[in-house]
């Protein structure tokens, strides 16, 4: 693989029930991550366009991979996670790291971490709570899909400002 694709991204409905829109607001988050950064080849994926910011779009996708292990996997579902990118001696080698694995292995690895937390949270109520507290107490599926909303679309931003210095490619 010499780059991402652009993956099929689709809005959450206007109006409906709160969980399929909970659902179609991440997928679309996750989705745009790829599509900023679809085009583009691996040593642009992997600069650091603004100074001094450590920020790459490789680093971006790298991090949300195991943001989506700590949340579905390790924090809902209470599993122990294999963090593909952490080292010992540098919790963000998700950002310092980034010649450690291929894009394919970034790739599949985002993908099967999203598809991970789709199935393990398939069939539980958005009450239910996390098996393992964070720092501030308990906290429901309701919550994790709202905080992985905030930190994708948060990030995503990131994604729009690196993309555009870049290429000058901009848009949603």
């Amino acid at each position: 693989m010499d780059t991402f694709d652009a993956p099929p991204r689709q809005w959450a409905a206007p109006s409906g029930e709160e969980r399929p829109q909970l659902e179609a607001w991440l997928d679309y988050y996750r989705a745009t991550l790829l599509v900023k950064c679809a085009g583009l080849d691996r040593a642009q994926l992997a600069t650091r366009a603004i100074p001094p910011s450590e920020l790459t779009l490789l680093g971006l996708v790298r991090h949300m991979t195991l943001v989506e292990q700590w949340w579905f996997e390790a924090t809902f579902a209470g599993l122990p996670v294999v963090e593909y990118y952490t080292l010992e001696d540098d919790r963000d080698a998700d950002f310092h790291d980034l010649g450690s694995a291929t894009l394919d292995e970034v790739r599949t690895n985002y993908d099967a971490a999203c598809q991970r937390s789709r199935d393990l949270c398939a069939g539980h109520s958005l009450d239910e709570i996390a098996k393992r507290p964070n720092s501030d107490g308990a906290v429901d599926l309701r919550w994790i899909f709202v905080h992985m909303i905030e930190e994708s679309a948060r990030h995503c931003g990131h994604a729009d400002l690196l993309r555009e210095v870049l290429d000058g490619t901009t848009g949603d």
